[in-house]
């Protein structure tokens, strides 16, 4: 196993501290985007013999399933097991030059554990996680846009001129969320509607808007 940069910048008894804990999942993440071209250029394919090869790329695929994701243990009587091969046979395949951990390295993960990471897992997941976040902003978004109309909606019902407010829809808002409100019926809109017009006479303003 060669030597990589610090995962994070961070580092822990000259070990890399893994970015990932065992609760980041990618439960959904059933496929993985593979470089093909990079693969196919890469030394590993190029200099290592075909078992090795072929125990390398599933020790990759079994990382993803591992905990943390992306890992895996360091430990070459477990990886034996994982890969349904004789341990002796693969610590020999394991001290070639390009042997089935070729460019895995130890890190440290939650709890002190020392797992081995792999920089080319590391950066799909990276990516992974970066789209699931931009996914569940884009969401959450388009959520809070429909929640807003529906409340805009049924704020119309009462007084049309406070429904165009947007300052007005935003408020009551954010006053149903703070209460914890799931369904909104019409009672628990009547109530915001004057939450907010209590709201805008401390404010020291007059009217319906």
């Amino acid at each position: 196993m060669q030597g990589l940069s610090v995962v994070g910048g961070q580092e822990v008894d000259g070990l890399p501290i893994y970015p990932y804990g065992i609760e980041d999942r990618l439960d959904s993440h059933h496929f993985v985007p593979w470089e093909r071209r990079r693969w196919l250029n890469s030394d590993m394919r190029l200099r290592g013999d075909a078992e090795c090869r072929a125990h390398y790329l599933d020790l990759i695929w079994i990382s993803y399933d591992q905990s943390p994701i992306g890992t895996l243990p360091d430990d070459i009587v477990l990886l034996a097991k994982m890969l349904m091969v004789d341990r002796d046979r693969f610590e020999t395949l394991c001290r070639l030059p390009y042997g089935p951990l070729h460019n895995w390295s130890r890190c440290e993960c939650d709890g002190g554990e020392v797992r081995l990471f792999h920089p080319m897992v590391l950066r799909t997941l990276n990516d992974a996680m970066a789209r699931r976040e931009d996914n569940r902003a884009k969401s959450e978004a388009a959520n809070a846009a429909k929640r807003l109309q529906r409340l805009r909606i049924s704020m119309a019902g009462y007084d049309a001129k406070m429904a165009e407010n947007d300052a007005a829809v935003r408020w009551v808002d954010e006053w149903l969320l703070e209460q914890g409100i799931g369904y909104r019926a019409s009672r628990w809109i009547e109530k915001g509607i004057r939450a907010w017009a209590d709201h805008r006479l401390k404010l020291g303003f007059r009217g319906q808007e």
